[in-house]
């Protein structure tokens, strides 16, 4: 296929995309309209029908004596104050007889029986049970035209009317899907035609600019073709012979001489790319260096984090297509190159809450003589953040070392005058009589509250003792798998569907198996029990060079940001039936394993727990389980299978 005519293809189907996308919003936006509109007009004829239906109550029952304990005497009157109400029933006809979506009305009672009904054959009999028209009003496009056009349905729009806290009587307004296919299919037929003549319209377009900007290549491409044609009268060689005279042929020796130190020096930029690679991916903070056009050369990796933009996007940019001056951080670096200004750890607030620290440094060639000339400039983010979190890990890794060795203390101090006094309770005990039974009920209270408290102490002590690791290359898709198979009783009984998401390649790491399945059991039965309605909880594993990366995400009503902080603390906890046992110990394990505990929680979205630990060296994993030749001497290896 020609370039023209790739070109015109391409141009059409962007044309295409971008018109389908705007028809079906700006058609979305039309259907949800007048769903609207059709919910509120009925809403209003609903509530002109309550008030109708009130009013035909309270005069037909004004001069009846009821007795308002006898429900099926209070059932008649209204029935037959509804149905002898001319006002009421007038309304009703008009209502039938002018609404465009209306399909039938009716009054029933509070067991969902017709009092009165536009259809006579309903009226005393259970009306069928109908879908709200409210939902309708938050469903999406796809949604209603699957309503809309589909088969035939009725949707309900009840109003009650309560007396003394219970429904005395409702109104129900059924509107039929078939009067709005009719209103719907006008802006169909609307949308159709526009992209039509659209498309058609920009393939004429795209084929007349198309050979508007080709019109200069070609003539480029003439002129090429008339720089590189051989005579045919002169032989190669007599042409080769006199190349000192052939322009052309002198200016393609240069360019081939050109080419081959490019690509020597590609070869050496290649080499101290990968360096400089190396170094900048290791660093936190984010790093740009700008020639002195302003166009970015040297980014690292820590970028992406700043930006949030791919860095192969970012090399070769200038300034003005790299920052937006939308935004904060945008706008402090625009204005310092514009300006020339030097900026010396400059701390700000992005959008997103995020504290950045900026420094720019423009450098100069100072053996100028008359003035500085301006080589380039130097941009270098510091999250501050990051530092802060680094910060608040280690206070509380200091907290629960200080919680370890207070609790050691105070548990062994404990245990013994507990045991005392259980010793001496019994012993009172035996010396009791019958006749001091008041008193023994209060041993046994006694009794109970000290179990209690032996069972906090021992607690205690079982938290603060020292725990032998047991390291061992595992595969954590096993762990997974068993936690998930151990917790699969509780997660059926809670409606919890597990989404289990492992990657098709071991992941190893050097764990102690039974800890990290405590671990990560306590992370998955958390949050199970967060959704209290159940729901879908998403078990995630990843791995890369440097960790493994297990992730549980819930459904749950989220942590709220005022004690996400404490959530690791021992004995925190906001259930009635929990211990605040269970995330400090798995934080506790994970920081055994030289790992570290994310969390991400949003209020009424969820949470999503994240254990990172490192993985086995890849070089010694990498070899394990299988057989391996050496090629020197042609001997063959075995290796053990993986543990």
């Amino acid at each position: 296929m020609r370039l023209k005519s790739k070109l015109v293809l391409a141009i059409t189907v962007l044309v295409f995309v971008v018109v389908t996308v705007l028809s079906w919003l700006y058609f979305g936006q039309l259907l949800h309209q007048h769903i609207e509109q059709s919910y509120n007009s009925t809403d209003i004829i609903a509530h002109q029908l309550q008030f109708a239906t009130r009013q035909a109550i309270e005069n037909g029952t004004r001069n009846l004596v009821i007795n308002a304990n006898d429900p099926a005497e209070l059932h008649a009157a209204v029935a037959m104050a509804l149905r002898n109400d001319p006002g009421l029933n007038a309304l009703l006809s008009s209502v039938i007889s002018y609404s465009p979506t209306v399909f039938d009305i009716a009054i029933a009672d509070g067991n969902g029986s017709a009092y009165l009904s536009t259809d006579p054959t309903q009226e005393g009999r259970p009306l069928p049970s109908r879908l709200d028209y409210a939902t309708l009003r938050s469903a999406s496009v796809r949604e209603i035209l699957g309503v809309v056009f589909g088969p035939p349905r009725v949707y309900n729009v009840t109003l009650g009317l309560e007396r003394q806290g219970q429904t005395l009587a409702s109104v129900r307004i059924g509107v039929r899907t078939t009067f709005l296919s009719a209103a719907f299919r006008p802006w169909i037929v609307e949308t159709t035609s526009l992209i039509g003549v659209t498309i058609l319209i920009t393939l004429i377009a795209s084929a007349f600019v198309t050979n508007l900007a080709f019109q200069p290549i070609e003539r480029i491409s003439q002129r090429l073709d008339a720089l590189t044609q051989l005579p045919e009268s002169e032989p190669a060689g007599e042409l080769e012979a006199c190349n000192s005279r052939d322009t052309v042929v002198q200016v393609s020796h240069k360019i081939e001489r050109l080419g081959r130190r490019m690509r020597n020096v590609e070869e050496v930029f290649s080499a101290l790319k990968e360096n400089l690679d190396q170094i900048l991916s290791n660093l936190q903070d984010g790093m740009m260096l700008f020639t002195q056009d302003s166009r970015a050369v040297l980014v690292s990796s820590s970028i992406e984090r700043f930006l949030g933009v791919d860095r192969d996007r970012i090399l070769g940019a200038k300034v003005p297509d790299i920052f937006d001056r939308t935004t904060i951080l945008g706008r402090i670096v625009r204005e310092a190159f514009d300006r020339g200004i030097s900026l010396v750890q400059e701390e700000i607030t992005t959008e997103t809450g995020r504290r950045v620290e900026v420094s720019l440094d423009f450098i100069y060639d100072d053996r100028a003589q008359q003035q500085r000339h301006g080589l380039g400039a130097l941009l270098t983010l510091h999250d501050i953040e990051s530092v802060q979190e680094i910060e608040s890990e280690l206070e509380l890794s200091r907290r629960m070392a200080a919680i370890g060795r207070l609790t050691s203390g105070v548990g062994h101090e404990v245990k013994n005058p507990i045991n005392a006094i259980v010793v001496h309770l019994e012993l009172l005990r035996n010396k009791m009589t019958a006749q001091d039974s008041p008193a023994i009920r209060h041993l046994d209270v006694i009794q109970n509250e000290i179990q209690r408290l032996d069972r906090v102490v021992q607690t205690l002590v079982d938290f603060s003792r020292p725990v032998e690791l047991k390291l061992h290359d595992q595969d954590l898709r096993r762990i997974v798998n068993s936690v998930l198979m151990l917790a699969s009783a509780e997660l059926e009984t809670r409606n919890v569907r597990v989404v289990n998401e492992l990657p098709e390649h071991p992941v190893i790491a050097k764990v102690d198996a039974d800890l990290m399945r405590q671990a990560l059991l306590n992370v998955v039965l958390n949050g199970a029990q967060a959704m209290a309605l159940g729901g879908i909880l998403r078990v995630r594993l990843t791995g890369d060079s440097r960790w493994a990366a297990l992730s549980v995400s819930d459904q749950g009503e989220g942590i709220p940001a005022d004690i996400l902080s404490k959530i690791f603390d021992l004995y925190f906890t906001t259930k009635k039936e929990g211990s605040g046992i269970g995330l400090a110990m798995t934080y506790r394990i994970i920081q055994l394993h030289n790992g570290q505990v994310d969390v991400e929680s949003q209020t009424g979205q969820g949470t999503t727990f994240t254990l990172k630990i490192p993985v086995a060296n890849p070089s010694e994993t990498k070899l394990r389980g299988y057989l391996e030749t050496d090629a020197a001497t042609g001997t063959t290896l075995s290796k053990e299978p993986w543990g």
